[in-house]
């Protein structure tokens, strides 16, 4: 135990360490000064140590991300870490890949008790087994939640904001409007595509037409959109379930020779970096992605710190649209 290490190196019992990390007046000076010249030399953390003791809890969340090169989930990340840091927590970060072998390799720290709680972002259809194995374990489901299970979550109402996209699209004259989506093992693929199903039904649009990309990434974007131009009937807008595959489709419409959005116009989804660098510059969906990882540790410390079972929450929160030259 780091306690221990500290004692044995300053010269002084465990309970004089115990003293000086929680700040007690009844330590003497020298012993005081001995104990934290041991602290430096190991280069510990007082605080963390402190906490330690004093909880029997490591400081330490476990977040698993399906893939962190997808800048949402980057940005939640950002915000799990901020919120963390504010409360005296750090962070272990597992890129999953979407592997299930991989997610429960890492979840072996929660049977060693290295980690305090854990924060997912895996696909909604992965919960089940992810919950033999978590448990009654401190948990948080971001971006993808189960309403009816155990698990707490952060999301958005992804159908809601697909149904506005359309609706813009609509009003601005559009009929022929294509989706780009990715996975469908992932809720929001499935809702956001549901979505996009349900406005043009209500506008009696009969042009639907899907098209799933390889990975969530801009070339695959990019690929996708070229396979929609090919069509006898082009579409006149792209509606992409990420930024990321709709700024491939930017760059698709544009070297195909045709003027965005007068001839196409394009939305996609999330409100991250790239949709204000891409020419033109994106219409997106505004995700308050480092709120979602904020709030996720928020729910995750409340479980941790809880005596008792709490009543399971799943929060929705608000999204913005954000207009663009891209539509």
């Amino acid at each position: 135990m780091s306690v221990q290490r500290i004692a044995k190196l300053a010269g002084v019992s465990v309970a004089t360490v115990s003293r000086v990390l929680n700040d007690l007046p009844s330590v003497k000076a020298q012993n005081k000064e001995k104990v934290l010249a041991a602290i430096a030399a190991l280069n510990y953390q007082p605080n963390l140590l402190a906490r330690q003791l004093r909880t029997a809890r490591t400081g330490m969340l476990l977040v698993m991300v399906s893939n962190i090169a997808n800048p949402f989930c980057a940005a939640v990340v950002k915000g799990v870490e901020k919120e963390a840091e504010k409360n005296g927590y750090r962070i272990l970060l597992c890129n999953t890949e979407s592997d299930f072998a991989r997610s429960r390799s890492c979840l072996q720290l929660l049977s060693g008790k290295m980690v305090d709680g854990v924060i997912t972002m895996d696909a909604v259809s992965e919960l089940p087994e992810l919950q033999k194995i978590i448990g009654a374990f401190p948990w948080v489901q971001c971006a993808e939640y189960d309403p009816e299970s155990s698990v707490f979550s952060v999301s958005i109402d992804d159908t809601a904001a697909a149904e506005f996209v359309i609706d813009k699209l609509v009003e601005s004259g559009k009929k022929r409007i294509a989706l780009i989506n990715h996975d469908l093992a992932y809720q929001y693929s499935q809702h956001r595509e549901q979505g996009y199903l349900n406005r043009l039904a209500h506008h009696g649009l009969s042009y639907r037409t899907i098209v799933y990309a390889d990975t969530l990434s801009y070339l695959s974007g990019k690929k996708a959109a070229l396979s929609l131009l090919k069509n006898a009937e082009r579409p006149d807008a792209i509606f992409a379930i990420s930024d990321v595959l709709a700024a491939g489709a930017v760059n698709a419409v544009t070297e195909s020779g045709f003027s965005i959005p007068q001839d196409i116009a394009l939305i996609g989804f999330d409100g991250v970096d790239i949709s204000q660098i891409t020419v033109p510059p994106l219409t997106t969906i505004q995700q308050p992605n480092e709120d979602i990882g904020r709030k996720a540790v928020s729910l995750l410390l409340s479980q941790i710190e809880s005596d008792n079972a709490l009543d399971v929450v799943h929060y929705l929160l608000p999204w913005q649209f954000i207009q663009r030259q891209s539509s």
